[in-house]
């Protein structure tokens, strides 16, 4: 299966206490990035969140975020902290009996002391046991996400790949006669520069260009590229990297194409056969 580096998925999970929800999103990268933006109460769980999306992904920015809303009945239940407020009497107490003057605490101090307020504790464990559960939930989600992108990606490729084909077909049977014709000519505008020369001499001369306006190499090279990109799709996988280098060879042989045509219908393949290149590197930029 061929995958995008363009992705998206969101879930939610309700629980006692509150709800979690995640979020992923990624774009195309050179190498797999993460940036996590996750809550305090969570935060111990980044290093895990990180191992289970480096098991799946191998290339792409990956941004992650992950929240804990709390339930507004759990906020309600908070609590003053009565140990903490009887230390607080007795220290008052206990300073007011050395210091009789001092100014005693008011409410609004006994409210604001750190600790003064009791809430239903989480349970830090189990919290980060559902949050992995979801996180995998939305990797599945989001796996497929990219991969009904990168199904995409993969067609257009392939339509590209279809229609280089075509145009090598319609030239190839044309260049033999297309060259032998400018030979020809050349050969007489050989014999009307040289004059003196004898045939032997010309014979040569054009074979030698002949030689090196010679294209069916590259022809040849053209097919054996395309074959190798409809096999890295087939065989599905991180292949990114690979159909980008074979972008390049196939750009290399269309531009030598393009340099050794003496004919028009040469050069206008050739430089369709670019653009069509460089609309499959464009799609390829995306592919994981």
């Amino acid at each position: 299966m061929i995958y995008s580096m363009t992705g998206y998925a969101a879930r939610t999970l309700d629980l006692d206490g509150g709800a979690l929800n995640i979020e992923l999103k990624s774009v195309n990268s050179r190498y797999l990035d993460f940036q996590f933006r996750v809550c305090e109460e969570l935060r111990v769980a980044e290093s895990a969140l990180r191992e289970l999306f480096g098991a799946r992904l191998a290339r792409g920015k990956l941004e992650c975020r992950l929240g804990f809303s709390a339930a507004f009945a759990r906020v309600r239940q908070t609590a003053l902290n009565a140990d903490l407020l009887r230390q607080l009497r007795d220290f008052e107490a206990q300073v007011r009996g050395e210091l009789p003057e001092a100014a005693p605490l008011t409410v609004n101090d006994v409210l604001r002391w750190p600790g003064m307020f009791e809430e239903d504790s989480l349970d830090g464990e189990r919290l980060v046991s559902a949050a992995l559960e979801l996180a995998r939930a939305a990797l599945d989600d989001f796996t497929a996400s990219r991969a009904r992108e990168g199904a995409k990606l993969a067609a257009v490729i392939l339509e590209r790949v279809r229609r280089m084909r075509e145009l090598v077909r319609e030239v190839e049977p044309r260049i033999p006669a297309a060259q032998a014709a400018f030979q020809e000519k050349l050969k007489q505008r050989l014999a009307e520069a040289l004059g003196t020369a004898d045939d032997e001499r010309i014979r040569q001369e054009v074979a030698v260009f002949a030689v090196r306006i010679d294209v069916a190499e590259e022809l040849a090279r053209l097919s054996t590229h395309l074959d190798e990109v409809e096999r890295v799709l087939a065989a599905g996988g991180a292949c990114g990297k690979r159909l980008d280098f074979l972008m390049q060879e196939l750009n290399r042989e269309a531009n030598t194409l393009g340099s050794k045509s003496v004919v028009t219908e040469v050069s206008q393949t050739a430089m369709e056969l670019k653009l069509l290149i460089e609309q499959m590197r464009e799609q390829i930029q995306n592919l994981e």
